[in-house]
């Protein structure tokens, strides 16, 4: 990445920046419409995730060690995927889904599983995972493994760390946004909740309006992208906006009918409204 030139700035008016990594009270970031990055010192950055863009009124820029520093207010923030200027991932085809070679438990179906019976033979996709660092022959030792065994350990600084670095490599990690949002969902749920959006809204550019196929679980590149899903529908449920967590819960099902995650239990409650209990997602 090159580094942002005080030309290109102009400090008399807001500027706009894609937020790529955070630490404390200091953001990565690049300039919109730019791979050109600078370090943002500003406050509020606890309530930004990676991939937002933000919009500053400039204070000040200089130079440190030859890297470019802008401080400022954030008077705006939102999420935008569309005007990141990111490669959609890859869809690989994985032949067809059949619904009459699964199991749909004993008896006659239950009436989430109908509608999906319904639609028949679908083609199956494996969407690529992008996971910078990651040896491709050891898959037991990548980030994202180092990154939960650091948190298991304790140090969670260390485990944030490792995931931002990530974001910062590639913003398609779709994996680092669900594991940032696991990280703050105990506690913080509307944080939580832009972590696995700004995933599912990666993740949605490779598939399009229109998308009509099946993300198997089984096909283990998917599984970050429905991490975001998943995490994204019960954020949604714990902010009690049960319509958009509904909506998203019967897009899992469709996208993933074995439903590995259990998006069917959980429905019937966000159906019939009944608020969050920490035992239940």
């Amino acid at each position: 990445m090159h580094k942002v030139a005080e030309e290109e700035l102009r400090l008399d008016e807001p500027i706009e920046l894609v937020v790529l990594s955070i630490k404390q009270r200091a953001a990565r970031c690049r300039l919109l419409n730019s791979s050109n990055v600078l370090t943002l010192r500003a406050g509020g950055l606890w309530t930004i995730a990676p991939g937002q863009i933000v919009s500053v009124r400039p204070s000040r820029y200089w130079r440190y060690g030859g890297h470019p520093y802008l401080s400022g207010k954030i008077e705006s923030s939102c999420i935008n995927v569309l005007r990141l200027g990111l490669v959609p991932l890859r869809l690989e085809e994985e032949g067809e889904w059949d619904p009459t070679e699964e199991y749909w438990g004993e008896g006659p179906p239950e009436a989430w599983a109908e509608k999906i019976i319904a639609g028949g033979t679908r083609p199956m996709y494996e969407m690529e995972q992008v996971l910078p660092g990651a040896d491709p022959d050891d898959w037991d030792n990548d980030p994202i493994t180092e990154s939960n065994d650091r948190k298991d350990a304790g140090d969670l600084a260390g485990a944030r760390q490792i995931l931002h670095r990530l974001v910062e490599s590639d913003l398609r990690c779709l994996d680092a946004h669900a594991h940032l949002g696991n990280m703050v969902f105990d506690h913080w749920p509307k944080e939580a909740a832009r972590h696995y959006e700004i995933g599912v809204r990666i993740g949605g550019l490779s598939l399009g309006e229109d998308f009509n196929g099946v993300l198997a679980w089984g096909l283990i590149d998917n599984r970050p992208f429905l991490r975001c899903l998943h995490g994204y529908a019960l954020s949604l449920w714990r902010l009690e906006r049960f319509a958009e967590a509904e909506q998203l819960l019967e897009r899992m099902l469709w996208l993933n009918p074995s439903d590995n995650q259990g998006a069917r239990i959980i429905l019937p409650e966000v159906r019939a409204r009944k608020a969050w209990e920490s035992d239940r997602g």
